[in-house]
């Protein structure tokens, strides 16, 4: 079932399963209480993890619902000692917006009434349980239905307020949390935080909570009327139809009819246009064609002029010859150059040596001869 008090929503769902009894009380079934605070209902709250709010809700509830007995207990045991139904209610909340005991704790209690479990049979040592199609499930015996009332106070207790939202909480000086059933029955008290209450103050809270509970009480009952009648009827039931909405969700367009006439005329114009344009036969590109248009930066222009100068003066420059003399010594050949020859002489130049005459050779020889200091005597 969903309940929302505010813009506070909690969803609880209800489960039931075979078991083996509690050693101590052997005839009496298991109500299991879980409450899970997802980031979904608020960016606080960590995923896996209980926090302090939700290990304060669980026990709160726990104590509101099973110690005060409210689901008859010993209509769940099957064979005494052996198998009994255990009921699981586990309490999701979907939107956190302040006072979430008092709306998981109205959510709890109409899923526990609105619950049916499977009808069983008990054929010596042998359970049968029977599915929904055979025999009718059969409801939870609830004696009475506790709901928890919150009151937030300031300054010492000076003001008070009822169903305090999330901010409110947050600059609270304390918070009581009354259980009670329709008959004026307390089921649970609890007052947390740092401020010091007067008898009077919890008569007077007392009194507001006996009128908050009948009031919810009598919408739980009309609710759970309403889905009685609705399945007997065959009308929709559950969440997902209880849930209303108030607007639409797709966007709604009228179909328009739309003229081909005009879009052909307009590709057909569009055709002729690119026909007219390409003038020449055998040209491969649209339009008329021409010098570029494309504007060039002043970098790429110097550099453009630069490489055509370069490439005039590699043209003109003339290519001096090279005079090798080759002798027939095995040593490698040795050339000497000029610096400007180093500048203009390309590298991939290949030289050709010719072998000289034995005639030039000889003359080559004397020379060296001539030319080669002679020795002194003496010490140096």
């Amino acid at each position: 079932m969903d309940r929302w008090v505010g813009f506070v929503e909690v969803f609880a769902q209800v489960s039931c399963e075979l078991c083996a009894p509690k050693p101590t009380r052997p005839s009496d079934g298991v109500l299991f209480i879980n409450v899970e605070l997802s980031p979904m209902a608020c960016p606080s709250f960590e995923s896996g993890r209980m926090s302090e709010l939700g290990v304060e809700i669980n026990r709160l509830l726990e104590r509101c619902l099973k110690e005060s007995r409210c689901v008859d207990m010993e209509s769940l045991c099957i064979i005494s000692g052996e198998k009994v139904w255990q009921v699981r209610t586990d309490i999701h909340v979907l939107n956190h917006d302040g006072n979430i005991i008092d709306c998981a704790s109205i959510a709890a209690i109409t899923a526990l009434t609105h619950f049916r479990r499977p009808d069983v049979t008990v054929d010596g040592s042998n359970v049968i349980v029977h599915p929904v199609e055979e025999k009718d499930p059969i409801p939870l015996s609830v004696h009475h239905m506790p709901i928890c009332v919150s009151f937030s106070f300031y300054e010492q207790g000076k003001f008070l307020l009822v169903d305090p939202s999330d901010k409110e909480e947050k600059v609270m000086d304390g918070k009581m949390v009354i259980g009670m059933n329709k008959h004026r029955e307390i089921c649970t008290l609890q007052v947390t935080g740092q401020m010091l209450l007067l008898k009077d103050q919890v008569l007077r809270c007392s009194n507001i909570a006996v009128v908050k509970v009948a009031e919810t009480t009598d919408l739980i009952h009309k609710a759970l009327d309403n889905d009685r009648q609705a399945r007997a009827k065959g009308e929709k039931f559950g969440y997902t139809d209880s849930v209303a909405m108030d607007t639409i969700t797709t966007n709604e367009m009228e179909p328009e009819e739309v003229d081909m006439d005009e879009v052909e005329e307009t590709v057909a114009a569009s055709l002729q246009s690119i026909r007219e344009s390409m003038t020449d036969k055998g040209v491969g590109c649209i339009g008329e064609g021409g010098a570029s248009t494309w504007e060039l930066e002043e970098k790429e222009l110097k550099e453009e002029q630069g490489h055509k100068v370069v490439g005039q003066r590699s043209k003109t420059t003339p290519q001096p010859e090279v005079v090798v003399l080759d002798s027939d010594s095995e040593e490698e050949d040795v050339v000497i150059m000029e610096g400007d020859q180093l500048l203009t002489q390309p590298r991939s130049q290949v030289y050709n040596t010719k072998k000289a005459s034995s005639t030039e050779s000889a003359n080559l020889a004397q020379v060296q001869t001539k030319t080669k200091p002679k020795k002194r005597k003496g010490k140096p």
